[in-house]
């Protein structure tokens, strides 16, 4: 089956109620949130001041000759889950959810931001920040062309930009008398330099060869081999997104929450391989497991994180030609690889040759979700005996799953933040709890529980909904659409390499029959001890 775009439920999920319509959010009125209005102004415990962060940052901005900067929610491979080394987002507007962007002019500050998140910044952010309900290039730049002059220089880090973002945003400001100007230095950096959280390092690891589908070596002859057998004759590819490079090598590590990556790149051409990392968290053993020392064309040879781009600018001026996957390289590499010297993909080789899985990736998934299911058993018995009794929160009841699955043989912790729902909430694609904000388990509520966890055979995803009491008529048909869906779709014959987003209308027609659908997508691929979204958009 062709991958589909990550959403909160895979379609083989049984029990998926991510279908009861598309969600509100909260009432403000009933939430603690800000009061920018009242005077004096009401802020909730929970905002955070950033006044000062502000006007540093302004004062690099007039230093760059910039009217206005943006900050987007991502790192430098476009990583789903964020690094502390890289919430540069979260520490200037207070905001840490995990889609936004913001943009700071010399009067102003701005957060976009969708629904999902709406309440949470305004429980998050200060009133320096104002909030916009909307997501996308256009709203940010029709803001811009109003709250900057004429000639205004508008900065980013090209590091942070994919280049669909860049493109997108160049196109918008064209014939605007507005210019998009690369930053190589980032300005939250240098403002946050002293407060910022060091870079990761602790060991990158060899992953036995137990758990892994192939050996590194026969990966790379697999990705040369499909080199020589391209038409245009690439003679590199290169590896931005993070878990390219942990596959083919068979490393890991815990740079990125939820995820067991290390910050990298990779260059690997047709007659050497290159690793762009930092070499001091290797020890003595992973450095022969990589065979550092040696110079033929199954070597490795180790070369600093911080140098990739120099380093790709020079082999880019010779006669090559690179082979990228365009969702994960940012502008900031792309612009230096001249465009006849250029293969581009929506995805590199790697990430479509470690999304279709071998007999032992496939024997290692299925083992590692069947370990999974016994701690979601625990935690459902479990709730089945103390929800009845009014003692267990969205928060509570989280932390214990974690903590099932934290016992099982190979466990690495969870595989993405844990969505215990219960109520409203349960119809919030992404809604996690906190200590702060969290709902009772009631009897009378239904709850969902999507979860997963990281094993070193595999990363698991799975989703449940439960009513202890009584369900209404309508849950009960809404459920009962969603539970036909995955039978019309586990039952389809179709043909080879068709899209995903053909085949999932068959997951939504009983619910389109009565006017029901859901605002996300139907399923997503999943890694082997890697992404739980695999090969996402």
């Amino acid at each position: 089956m062709a991958l589909i775009p990550w959403a909160c439920c895979p379609w083989l999920v049984l029990l998926c109620a991510c279908a009861w319509g598309n969600p509100k959010p909260a009432d403000p009125k009933t939430e603690d949130v800000r009061n920018c209005s009242s005077s004096p102004q009401y802020l909730p415990v929970t905002a955070v001041n950033t006044t000062e962060k502000l006007t540093a940052l302004r004062q690099q901005m007039h230093t760059h000759n910039l009217s206005a900067y943006i900050i987007p929610d991502t790192d430098a491979h476009m990583s789903e889950y964020i690094g502390e080394h890289d919430k540069r987002l979260a520490w200037i507007t207070g905001f840490t959810g995990s889609a936004g962007t913001a943009v700071v002019t010399m009067g102003k500050a701005g957060l976009w931001t969708d629904s999902r998140y709406w309440t949470q910044a305004e429980r998050e952010m200060d009133c320096n920040w104002e909030l916009h309900k909307e997501v996308g290039t256009t709203p940010i730049v029709n803001w811009l062309l109003t709250e900057i002059p004429a000639r205004g220089h508008v900065g980013f880090d090209p590091l942070l930009f994919s280049v669909a973002s860049w493109e997108s945003y160049d196109a918008a400001f064209q014939g605007s008398d507005r210019e998009l100007v690369s930053i190589t230095a980032n300005l939250v950096d240098l403002v946050w330099e002293s407060e910022r959280p060091p870079a990761p390092s602790q060991p990158i690891y060899v992953l036995q060869e137990t758990f892994t589908g192939s050996t590194w070596q026969e990966k790379v002859s697999s990705i040369r081999s499909q080199m020589q057998k391209h038409h245009k004759a690439p003679t590199a590819v290169l590896l931005s997104a993070l878990d390219e490079t942990a596959w083919l090598f068979n490393l890991r590590s815990s740079d990125i929450p939820y995820n067991p990556f290390f910050y990298s790149y990779t260059l690997l051409t047709d007659s050497s391989i290159r690793l762009f990392v930092n070499k001091s968290r290797f020890n003595s053993e992973t450095l022969q497991y990589l065979n550092s020392s040696c110079t033929g064309s199954m070597c490795v040879q180790l070369e600093d994180y911080s140098q990739v781009h120099d380093s790709i600018q020079t082999y880019a001026s010779g006669a090559v030609r690179i082979w990228i996957g365009m969702a994960y390289t940012m502008y900031g590499l792309y612009k230096v690889i001249p465009k006849e010297k250029l293969i581009a993909d929506t995805y590199s080789p790697v990430m479509m040759t470690k999304a279709v899985k071998n007999n032992k990736e496939q024997a290692l998934l299925r083992a590692s979700h069947v370990r999974d299911a016994v701690p979601m058993i625990r935690y459902l018995v479990w709730l089945e005996k103390n929800v009845p009794k009014g003692i267990v929160d969205e928060f509570s009841g989280a932390e214990l799953l974690d903590k099932f699955r934290g016992e099982e043989e190979f466990s690495s912790g969870p595989s993405f933040e844990t969505i215990s729902a219960s109520g409203l909430n349960a119809a919030l694609a992404h809604y996690s709890p906190t200590k702060e904000f969290h709902r009772k388990l009631s009897s009378d509520e239904m709850y969902l529980v999507d979860s997963g966890g990281q094993y070193w055979d595999g990363t698991t995803d799975i989703t449940r909904t439960v009513h202890w009491g009584t369900p209404s008529a309508f849950q009960k048909e809404a459920y009962t659409r969603v539970l036909i869906g995955n039978i019309d779709l586990s039952r389809l014959v179709f043909p080879a390499a068709i899209s995903g987003r053909m085949i999932e209308a068959f997951a939504r027609r009983a619910l389109w029959n009565v006017g029901l659908n859901y605002g996300h997508g139907t399923g997503h691929g999943i890694g082997n001890f890697l992404c739980v979204h695999e090969c996402r958009q």
